[in-house]
């Protein structure tokens, strides 16, 4: 019994030819049933809200050409370089010890790598904004240490020290993180902005959802939020890898939200795959996961939780 188990999950996460086919099938019957997500137009001001380099383009990368292609602004925010993912700076040190020189170098790598995902995409380099606070260290930033500077474990730092950044020198602080997050929605006056649903099963992503929704709500804001899942729960997206032509379905995580899909044209997807494949530090680590992004449509909820009691906690 045990077998049949692992098996049907190892069928479901790689995804042969024939399961494929059934898989779409199922995949574009379920998806299409949502209703269309608008695309931003001439006229309009699009902020992508990034916890960390590479959310960008696997939330967002098919819609961020399409607002380009249809003449709107598109301006992106990283909340924080990406400096705190010791796995990946062990694979590409091939097993070396790693130090917290190590993971300042990769937040500075993983910044020139969101930079050339930006031109695949066609954003300009003016609207690209880095914020520079720690990598798995937003949710205390919201909570415990919204006034008391927080220290970095993984980089050692304990405030914004990358060059390019919004405010070089500013204390890891919420209340800094906040300020510039203020800041860059003064600048940019979005008329649409795509954020992390607060559903999302990374802290830094709940938390990245919590400082916009308050920063959206002071502004008179909050109707132009729009919201997606990247770490979505029980393997999703399935299947692993890159299958262009199937659906990306909601996340399990997502469940009661309402979702609307918003469908890619094939150029769209090729630029979305050269996005991808700019930020090459995580392609070694988590290749299957980024690729299984690049699908016939992408997902944007109106709403950050459930009606409440439509569907109990994952």
């Amino acid at each position: 019994m045990v077998f049949l188990v692992v098996l049907v999950l190892a069928l479901a996460i790689n995804a042969p030819g024939w399961f494929q086919y059934a898989y779409a099938w199922w995949g574009r019957a379920h998806v299409g049933r949502l209703s269309e997500a608008a695309a931003p137009g001439p006229g309009d001001r699009v902020l992508v809200l990034a916890p960390h380099p590479d959310d960008e383009v696997l939330c967002c990368g098919g819609l961020i050409r399409r607002a380009l292609e249809r003449g709107a602004e598109v301006h992106i925010v990283w909340m924080t370089s990406g400096d705190g993912f010791e796995m990946d700076e062990l694979v590409l040190n091939r097993g070396r010890h790693v130090t917290p020189a190590d993971l300042r170098a990769l937040g500075e790598r993983r910044m020139d790598e969101a930079r050339a995902a930006a031109r695949a995409l066609g954003v300009s380099q003016a609207n690209l904004y880095f914020l520079g606070y720690p990598d798995r260290g937003l949710r205390p930033l919201f909570l415990e240490h919204y006034y008391v500077p927080y220290r970095s474990p993984y980089t050692h730092l304990e405030s914004v020290a990358y060059p390019g950044t919004l405010s070089p020198g500013a204390p890891y602080t919420g209340e800094a993180l906040e300020r510039d997050l203020e800041e860059v929605f003064e600048r940019v006056d979005p008329t649409h902005v795509y954020l992390p649903s607060p559903r999302d099963a990374h802290p830094d992503h709940q938390a990245t959802s919590y400082f916009a929704q308050r920063v959206a709500g002071r502004r008179g804001q909050v109707d132009r939020l729009r919201y997606w899942i990247v770490h979505g729960g029980l393997e999703w997206p399935l299947p692993k890898g890159y299958h262009p032509q199937l659906a990306l379905e909601p996340a399990p995580r997502g469940r009661g939200l309402d979702w609307r899909r918003f469908a890619l044209t094939p150029a769209e997807e090729e630029a979305k795959h050269a996005a991808t494949l700019a930020h090459k530090s995580q392609l070694d680590v988590l290749s299957r996961f980024m690729l299984a992004f690049i699908r016939t449509n992408e997902l944007f909820s109106t709403t950050p939780f459930p009606e409440p009691g439509s569907y109990p906690e994952p």
